[in-house]
Parts: structure tokens; sequence; C-alpha cells
């Protein structure tokens, strides 16, 4: 399959935290390109850098040097307003813990990326649920999350982020605290995702499910390697 014109290009990135007085090099000139439609695995074992190296993807974070490229544009010519924008429009992210709002329902949840967008409430609701419909959930939007299994949870956290139809899914260890069978499931849902266009960047500290993407990038002690397939 050709590849798509690159959309994440990042080049020496590090960052560094200082904890307890001392320095803690989280990304150590981190170097990666990613392809519009590509779905690529980021591993790596706890403490390695991943979740920073998403933080700063998902414009969350910037590096303390390196150049960070997003659609060919470098993240330090975008202005806060830009960037806000990136991150609730161009980018839907999944976490591990899923962060919905207990008191919400599903589709309230679902709702929420498209009120900061200031879209008409009638419109809101029915991009909401065309999400959940595509998370296979509809049935479910008037659940609460404690009504909900974690899988379910988890079906309408990755709805949430494409509610806004977003051209890049950053999922962090979104299989994480799920039990095998549910995370095979949401698995299936994410390469229906890719199949149906979406660019993903899945990040995990497990073989068998990095093994799943195209490619597969190993992040340790902060650097990035390629692995082969």
């Amino acid at each position: 399959m050709p590849k798509g014109k690159t959309v994440i290009s990042m080049r020496e990135i590090t960052k560094v935290y200082n904890v307890g007085g001392e320095e803690v090099r989280a990304l150590d000139g981190a170097s990666l390109e990613i392809c519009e439609g590509e779905f690529v695995s980021i591993i790596g074992p706890s403490g390695s850098g991943k979740s920073t190296l998403m933080n700063i993807m998902g414009c969350l974070d910037i590096a303390d040097s390196g150049e960070y490229i997003l659609d060919g544009q470098s993240i330090e010519s975008y202005s806060e307003e830009e960037l806000a924008k990136i991150r609730n429009k161009k980018i839907g992210f999944v976490f591990q813990n899923f962060n919905l709002l207990p008191r919400m329902t599903a589709l309230g949840n679902v709702e929420l990326p498209l009120i900061y967008q200031h879209i008409p409430a009638v419109q809101r609701k029915e991009k909401a649920k065309a999400a959940l419909q595509k998370v296979g959930l509809l049935s479910r939007s008037e659940h609460k999350p404690l009504e909900l299994s974690g899988g379910q949870q988890q079906r309408v956290a990755i709805a949430r982020a494409l509610a806004t139809d977003p051209s890049i899914l950053l999922a962090d260890e979104p299989t994480g605290n799920l039990d095998s069978k549910t995370g095979e499931d949401i698995m299936r849902l994410f390469h229906e995702l890719h199949r149906a266009g979406h660019t993903i960047v899945f990040i995990t500290h497990n073989d068998d499910i990095a093994k799943q993407a195209q490619r597969c990038i190993r992040i340790m002690d902060g650097r990035v390697t390629e692995v082969s397939k």
C-alpha cells in the first residue's frame, strides 16, 4: 500500500523533567515519522517515555528541544488558539482510564468536545449519536458510565474521540484496564477505524497488541527505534 503524506514528523525531540533534584530524560533525541492513514504502535515498558511522546504528539505538552512538524507546519508556529483547535478537532484522544464524567450519560460524554466547538445542540446530538453508532453502542446512549462495562466505557471514550471527525487518533494503552477478550474487541474496533481511513497511533506495553499494527516503533529510555516485522 503506498504511503500517504507525512502528517507527524518528529526530529531529535528531547524532554527533561526534574524529579527530586535529579534530571530525568523522558525523551532523548526521539525521531519518527507517521504518514496519513497508517496504523502505528509505539511500544515500551512503564517509564520508557511513551506517554510523554504521546502528550507532545497530541500538543498537550511541548518538547524542550527538537522539531515537531504536524501536517507540514512546525508546532512552534501555531498560536495557543490554533493548538487548542488541533487538540479539539484534528486529534482524537483515547486514554487507558476512559476519562468519562460519571454524572453524564454516554451521549453527554460524547457531546463534550462538540460543546467546546460551539456546535448547535441539535447538530451536536446527531454527531454524538453517529459516533456511538460507529462503536456499536447507540442502544446504551442514555446509560451513565457506572452502568456500563469496562469495554463499553472504552467504546464511549472512543466515540467521544471520533465525534469531532479527527484525522488522527492517539490511543494511550486503551486496552490496559480491560480483560483479554474485551481488549480483543477494542482492537477489532481500532482495525475497523483504520480501514475507514483514520491515522492511528497506538501506545502499548503489550507485544502481541503492538504487532497488530502496520508498523511498530519501540521506545526505551526516551529513545525510539523502528521494529522490523
